[in-house]
């Protein structure tokens, strides 16, 4: 924690000062001894609610402090606190009130879902996706004979009887979940009971009674975000979805970071573990109450998530996910009983995990490949899951080819001096005027184009709040097609002179987006952050291109919360991704929780991916001596060395001569 975003600081004093990070957020400056939380974070625009004013009344204002960081870089705890508790009963587990805890040392700090105003859009919603219904549970209705002083056979073997007299269904057994309540249940449905039978053999669940439906939850478990679909086994419908930021960012925004935070800490890893679970967990509670369903009539689970979330939700240690040659403790499909997982559903509920790829392709990669099929089409097609790493997949039915990227946080608007997660206030389309620089933008919440600050009845009370990863793709993009930066990426600081949206910070220069409160800004660190995170992806997608033939993809497919929300020719245009027929480049919305779905709903699909994922080629691009190369001529927008006639014929790109730049800029200043 040694590098300062903007080169000064906020309050711009001469007082000792301290980095303070803001988590989720990913804000950050440096703050003079004594500042509280509330007041850092009201200077970087940090959600952080608030109603007493910082009299620690309300309580509103709760932050946890990183672990590890309580003991000196923090104020202690205080009176006023203590009066708060006194009086409204204890603040969660390692939590403080923000406009009292004060900055003391370089510092972490996380704003809890529920101490924010706006709460989290998590933009992973269920897709609409063909799907065979196949479900792996199903119901059965039975009559039990009842027990007889001359037969002195338990009641599971009359209900086994009974499964295999009027059903047909043999050899099904039940563990002691289901065991426990079996003979009440029976004598409650006066020995009329159905029966959830998983594969057609477990005992999953007994209800008294007739009952025709049965229920199953699909989860894509993102390193920032969690999304979770409840849906009915018998038609497919999604009932209901849920979704919150992944807990588990308070102890890193990346992978990483993670991984480094359980080798440093001893139980680190059952403290991620948990971590994770209990947001699982609080999901099923979220999903199920807006359907109207109750916990104990959900019968199954599908999960899908990157290596690391899966080894950490799963319970398996993932450090040798840190480094080369990064090995996995388990690679194939995984099914187990979700009690053991933690998970308060039906007693005998099963959670079937998809299989992995590769040490940094994950179970969330094999669910996009389920559903878009890469593996039964003609086309050369390249699919790019777009997150904190990207993973992307590459070829057709004849051969297919992965690799993961280490993109970073910066596509979602961490490490962004004006960046933010998508919520409503946060600047999602921007248009740059190519004649007068000026900006007009659009935000989450609202349908209107603005230059400030006409926000419709939606928006008026949030205002703007920041910039969310679809905005600084197409504001980065915007100043390179209006000349504002060049093609290595560098803000033309000659534009100060005639231009205020352009402006000097120290050695380099800056460009405005929008003045007022919060002033929003993007530095030169902003893009190389793109720069650094697109090269890497583009990289990755060259060299699985290289190694298929060299053949250009004839389809490109995004996935994933911020792939669904990119304008594609915006994504062209930095060259985040390789030249195509626009009209064949798509998103697909959140595809790996759709491939959770189909999972959750068609049993014959996890043999399908199951065989397809042994045949997947893997690149691991660490090793890979031409990684290098590609991504240095990707630092160049839209690249050094690639060509984009796709591009070109609905973009006018700047001119590659410094020449050329400057008559463009003489003739746009007369």
């Amino acid at each position: 924690m040694n590098e300062h975003l903007t080169g000064q600081s906020i309050d711009g004093g001469e007082a000792e000062q301290h980095l303070v990070v803001f988590t989720p957020s990913g804000r950050r400056d440096y703050f003079p001894t004594e500042v509280s939380a509330l007041q850092a974070a009201r200077k970087l625009g940090v959600d952080l609610d608030s109603v007493c004013g910082g009299r620690g009344i309300c309580g509103r204002c709760q932050v946890v402090i990183a672990e590890g960081q309580s003991d000196d870089r923090v104020s202690p705890w205080n009176a006023v606190e203590q009066r708060y508790v006194d009086k409204r009963g204890a603040l969660g587990e390692g939590r403080r009130l923000g406009c009292q805890a004060k900055i003391c040392g370089d510092i972490v700090i996380d704003v809890p879902a529920d101490s924010q105003v706006h709460r989290q859009v998590v933009r992973k919603r269920a897709e609409t996706h063909p799907i065979v219904i196949d479900p792996v549970v199903r119901l059965y209705y039975v009559e039990v004979r009842e027990p007889d002083m001359h037969d002195p056979s338990s009641d599971l073997r009359r209900l086994q009887m009974a499964l295999a007299e009027q059903w047909g269904v043999s050899e099904t057994h039940a563990d002691l979940a289901v065991l426990r309540d079996l003979q009440k249940t029976l004598r409650a449905g006066e020995w009329k009971v159905t029966v959830a039978l998983r594969k057609g053999r477990d005992i999953v669940a007994l209800y008294p009674g007739f009952r025709d439906r049965g229920f199953g939850v699909a989860f894509d478990i993102g390193s920032t975000t969690i999304a979770a679909h409840l849906c009915d086994l018998a038609s497919g419908e999604v009932l209901a979805s849920a979704g919150l930021m992944n807990p588990q960012i308070r102890f890193g925004e990346d992978l990483m970071s993670r991984v480094s935070y359980v080798m440093m800490n001893p139980g680190g890893d059952g403290e991620l573990t948990r971590t994770v679970r209990e947001a699982v967990d609080q999901l099923i509670g979220e999903a199920a109450h807006e359907a109207g369903v109750e916990r104990a009539d959900i019968l199954e689970a599908t999960i899908v998530g990157n290596p690391i979330m899966h080894h950490l939700f799963l319970g398996l240690d993932p450090t040798e996910l840190g480094g080369a040659p990064f090995a996995l403790t388990l690679d194939g499909a995984f099914e187990t009983p979700a009690r053991q997982l933690g998970l308060n559903v039906a007693p005998g509920a099963f959670v079937y995990c998809l299989p992995c790829i590769a040490g940094h392709v994950g179970a969330d990669t094999a669910g996009v490949v389920l559903a878009e099929a890469p593996y039964l089409s003609d086309e050369l097609t390249l699919v790019v899951d777009v997150g904190t790493n990207a993973e992307l997949v590459f070829g057709n039915k004849e051969r297919l080819i992965a690799c993961s990227s280490p993109t970073g946080p910066a596509f979602e608007g961490a490490q962004i001096s004006c960046g933010q997660r998508a919520a409503p206030g946060a600047i999602e389309r921007v248009r740059i005027d190519r004649v007068t620089l000026e900006p007009k933008f659009k935000v989450i919440g609202s349908d209107l184009w603005s230059d400030e600050p006409a926000f419709d009845e939606a928006t008026r009370q949030t205002g703007v709040t920041g910039v969310c990863g679809s905005g600084i793709i197409e504001v980065i993009a915007e100043m390179f097609l209006a000349g504002v930066i060049s093609r290595d990426g560098v803000i033309d600081g000659a534009l100060a002179a005639t231009f205020p949206r352009v402006e000097a910070v120290g050695r380099t220069f800056a460009y405005v987006v929008r003045e007022g409160e919060p002033r929003l800004v993007i530095y030169q660190t902003d893009v190389r952050a793109i720069q650094l995170a697109k090269a890497a992806l583009y990289a990755g997608a060259k060299l699985l291109i290289e190694r298929a033939g060299g053949a250009a993809p004839q389809r490109v497919t995004l996935a994933g919360a911020f792939g669904s929300h990119i304008d594609v020719t915006y994504a062209m245009a930095l060259g985040l991704i390789p030249d195509c027929d626009l009209a064949h480049v798509a998103a697909a919305g959140n595809a790996a929780g759709t491939g959770a779905r189909i999972a959750l709903l068609n049993l014959a699909a996890r043999a399908e991916i199951e065989d397809v994922v042994r045949r997947v080629e893997k690149i691991e691009t660490a090793i890979e001596p031409r990684f290098q190369e590609h991504f240095v001529a990707a630092m160049a927008l839209p690249n050094k060395v690639d060509a984009f006639p796709n591009l070109a014929k609905v973009l006018t790109l700047p001119a590659a001569k410094a020449g050329d730049d400057d008559s463009g800029r003489r003739r746009r200043r007369r």
